[in-house]
Formats: C-alpha cells, structure tokens, sequence
C-alpha cells in the first residue's frame, strides 16, 4: 500500500510539472480533420491560410498567411509551421514583412509560396503583393488591386529570417493569386493570375530569383491556381473570381503544362461550392505503397480571419479524372503513402 501511494504521489507530482508537455502529448495525432479547428502543438488554431507547403529533408513546411489579431499593422506576415506527417504540426516563426513600395496603400501580402533551391541553398519565398496606389505627385490613389505583382524573399533557412529583394510583374504581366509547382524533375514553376487572360505557368529561373519562360496560358478566369503531375497527366485546379465567397472549383488536364489543356470540369458537386473551400495548393505523397494526393483548400471566413478553417482531402485522380469527396476525418501513413476516410467519422 505505501508502495502504491508512493507512485501515485510521484504521478501526481509529474502531471504538474509535466502539464503543459503532457497536454502536447496528447495533441498528437494521425487523423486529418477537414473544417474543423486544426490545433498546433501548443493547442493554438494553425494560422496559415492561402498558404503552400514544401518538403526537405524529412521534414514538412507549411507557410500561410498569419492572420492571429494583435499583430504590428505596420507589416504583414506569413507563418511558418513544420511536421513530419502533414497531421501533427509545430510553429516555428512568423516572418515580418515591411511595405516593399511607398506608393502602395492599404497594402496585402497573400499566398505565400516557398522553394527550397538546391543549387543556391537558399529558401525563395513568392508572395501576391497588393493594395491601392499613389501617385506621389497629385496624391491621387488607383484603389483596389492595382499593384498586381509578386515579391520575393530569400532564407538561409526554412524558418528565417527572409529578406525580401523585390518586387515585379511577371514577364511584365499582372499577377494577383499564385501557386507553386515543382515537378517531378525537380524544376520549379509559378503559377498566377493575370486578369482578364487567364492564369499563367511560368518556369522559375534556376536560382529561382526570376521568372524565365511562360509555358502556358490558360484562358479561364480563375485563382487560387494549382498544379500536380500524376501518372502522365497534368492537372490543373482553381476557383472561380467570387471574393471570398465559394464557389465550385474546376480542374483541367495536359499531357504537358505547354499543353493542350482540357476543358474544365468540376472537382465537387457544383451545388457544395466545393465545400465551402478554395483551392491553394495539390500536395503528392509518394510512399512505399501508394501515391496520394491531396486537395489542400481554404474555407474563409472574412470577417473573422483568424478563425478561417481548412479543407484537405485525398483526392480520387486517375486516367484524366479528379474528384474531392465530401470531407470527413482521415488518416495518413507518411511512410506508406496510404490515405483512408474514417467514413461518417467513425
């Protein structure tokens, strides 16, 4: 009986000392659970919205944009989370960025997309840049989304500091939403809408600095662009120009991002608004068994930002078809590849 009280006091002891780290414990986890509030490591809602994600090494990194309240106004940010299984995340940094141009006003920084060039060792942050602008001498201001460019930023390291080097138009285009591609080769591509022609693909130049080549246009009025290459095909995804409100997303198909491009069809039932959600990024995992991909999509809420969800699913793709399936949990074996729907959250 002492001996069982002596343990006892020891675990009580331990659970006190060991509170905030035993609740971390109890955090993780290995299922995805789409709509819902995703908590980091500390149990804090993930704040990296419209964001993309990369791998290096064996770790994953998620940057977004950092929408918590009671940041400086004076500059935005983009966060930076890390995993090793695309479920359980931790916050890293938050990466503060100062208004590139003085001719710009109620400025944004959206979509943040980040390489990894192993060529330079240097971590290349895209960024939408937008806002109204000023004419310095008359004062008067072209509102809305009149800038229309993309920054970039470079890191020595994945979580930090970035330094952003400049700001342009993409092959003197308008850009206003932007994903990232990299392919199987390893070649990095941009993609980004320049109303009213379409969205671009552009491939990166080799320190992924500038934009080289445009590999094609593709004339449907889109955003939240997004690419994946998978047995043969490539698929491109995006949504329709709605604001903040959903709408259904649409994909199309190529043997070759030069193209031809197939007509677009729909990922969802037309009536669910894909869900609620926008597309942002197609996340392939290649495992030892299978190869998944996942339809990565933001489901916002403008009026309270901080507390925009997520919306990821495996896809169903193949032979030309792309399907997103009506959200529900699931799991993912990072080693194996293997993507499996808990049905009815069971």
């Amino acid at each position: 009986m002492k001996y069982s009280s002596r343990i006892h006091r020891v675990v009580v002891l331990l659970a006190i000392l060991l509170g905030p780290k035993l609740s971390f414990g109890q955090s993780q986890n290995d299922t995805i659970k789409p709509t819902q509030v995703w908590p980091d490591e500390q149990g804090n809602h993930i704040q990296a919205h419209g964001g993309g994600i990369i791998k290096v090494g064996n770790n994953y990194y998620w940057y977004g944009e950092e929408r918590k309240k009671g940041l400086d106004t004076n500059y935005r940010y983009v966060s930076c989370y890390t995993s090793k299984d695309l479920v359980n995340w931790t916050f890293k940094n938050d990466v503060q960025i100062a208004k590139p141009d003085s001719v710009l006003v109620h400025w944004v920084i959206e979509r943040p997309k980040v390489y990894y060039n192993k060529q330079t060792k240097k971590y290349v942050m895209y960024l939408h840049v937008d806002g109204g602008m000023k004419d310095l001498v008359t004062g008067k201001i072209a509102g809305g989304y009149a800038y229309a460019r993309v920054g970039v930023a470079t890191s020595n390291k994945p979580t930090g500091p970035f330094k952003l080097i400049k700001t342009f138009r993409p092959l003197g285009h308008e850009s206003r939403d932007i994903g990232q591609f990299i392919d199987d080769d390893g070649t990095a591509y941009l993609v980004f809408e320049d109303r009213p022609f379409g969205f671009r693909i552009a491939k990166l130049s080799d320190d992924y600095l500038s934009v080289e080549k445009e590999m094609s246009l593709i004339p449907a009025h889109m955003e939240g662009g997004a690419i994946v290459h998978y047995k043969g095909l490539y698929y491109a995804i995006g949504s329709a120009l709605t604001g903040w409100s959903p709408n259904p997303n649409k994909y199309a198909t190529a043997p070759s991002l030069s193209g031809p491009w197939s007509d677009f069809k729909d990922i969802a039932p037309p009536e669910t608004n894909t869900y609620g959600a926008q597309s942002t990024m197609l996340i392939k995992v290649t495992g030892t068994k299978q190869t998944t991909v996942i339809f990565m999509g933001d489901i916002w809420k403008p009026k309270t930002q901080w507390d925009s969800r997520y919306l990821w699913m495996p896809l169903e793709i193949g032979e030309g078809r792309l399907w997103l399936p009506k959200p529900q949990p699931w799991t993912l074996n990072i080693k194996t590849g293997e993507a499996k729907i808990i049905a009815d959250g069971k």
